[in-house]
């Protein structure tokens, strides 16, 4: 069962932007009370990366899951501010797969960790997921 239509490679980077608006400021998103960037804002980002950078290899019914996101978020941003997040695989196991994820505002670096993901055929993580509401 294979889960790509060409290998996944260490090294596959991407690289996703984002501008800080009042929309995705901490306040705005409940992760606090300052109309800085948000760290959830931040690691969707950094999701947003990782996944657009496997999406154009996967097979026909395929995508990725997230299954786990450890990072640190080192700097603030204010509003009116460039985001860029920069993911770059470091592992390939089988179906997961593992990136180093990067964020990065117009003066500095602003957070980092590492991301996994899981490749799952779309259909059949739909049904077990729906099976959960019939409960």
């Amino acid at each position: 069962m294979d889960f790509t239509k060409e290998d996944i490679k260490v090294g596959l980077k991407n690289i996703v932007t984002d501008k800080v608006t009042e929309k995705n400021t901490a306040k705005a998103m409940g992760s606090g009370s300052l109309e800085v960037y948000a760290t959830p804002a931040m690691t969707c980002l950094m999701e947003k990366a990782s996944t657009e950078a496997l999406e154009p290899l996967l097979a026909d019914g395929w995508t990725t899951v997230g299954i786990s996101l450890e990072v640190q978020h080192k700097a603030a941003t204010p509003m009116g501010m460039k985001v860029r997040a920069e993911a770059e695989v470091m592992a390939v196991d089988g179906r997961k797969i593992t990136f180093a994820v990067k964020a990065f505002d117009d003066r500095e670096e602003i957070g980092s960790g590492i991301h996994e993901r899981f490749a799952v055929m779309k259909e059949k993580f739909m049904s077990k997921a729906a099976g959960k509401a019939k409960m």
